[in-house]
């Protein structure tokens, strides 16, 4: 990981806020046509490690994964945290490709975190899902994240530790 003095401080994004931004930078990137990417982030089986290990554990984790975030995104980049611990990290001028290196990056790197519940080692996996505009695929900002909830769920459903990519376009 990463650790940029800059961009380990960069604070999340509340729900609202960067649904916000989200919904600004997705117009923006519509009329200047440059390709942008919503990507989802889950801490495969948090809310299990919570039950066993307790709540200190699991925002160690959560802040532990969000550190890692922030070292792997450029600090044009918008991240932040959705209601339910899960991450949305929105990043323009991005193509699909390049979606799927970050996301790589992420999975990898998440691996190589560690944590501690009740002395013993503990390991966390991520799953991503993400959806994208290029190409105008999709007019909408909605359709673009409901794609990357649906990779999102693709990926979990797969048994996490994966990175799943939908074009909203067809997402259904």
């Amino acid at each position: 990981m990463t650790d940029s003095h800059s961009s380990t401080e960069r604070s999340l994004f509340t729900l609202a806020q960067i649904q916000h931004l989200m919904r600004v930078e997705f117009n923006r990137a519509q009329r200047y046509d440059y390709p942008i990417v919503c990507m989802l982030i889950a801490i495969d089986r948090l809310g299990h490690l919570r039950d066993l290990y307790g709540f200190e554990t699991k925002e160690e984790i959560l802040e532990g994964v969000v550190g890692l975030l922030k070292g792997a995104t450029r600090s044009s980049d918008f991240l932040g945290r959705m209601a339910d611990d899960r991450l949305l990290a929105v990043v323009p001028h991005t193509s699909p490709d390049g979606a799927r290196i970050l996301a790589e990056r992420l999975l990898a790197g998440a691996r190589g975190l560690t944590f501690e519940g009740d002395g013993r080692a503990l390991q966390v996996t991520l799953s991503i899902g993400a959806s994208h505009n290029a190409g105008g695929s999709t007019l909408f900002f909605d359709a673009m994240l409901a794609a990357a909830e649906d990779a999102l769920c693709e990926a979990t459903a797969e048994g996490g530790d994966r990175f799943e990519l939908l074009d909203p376009g067809v997402a259904g």
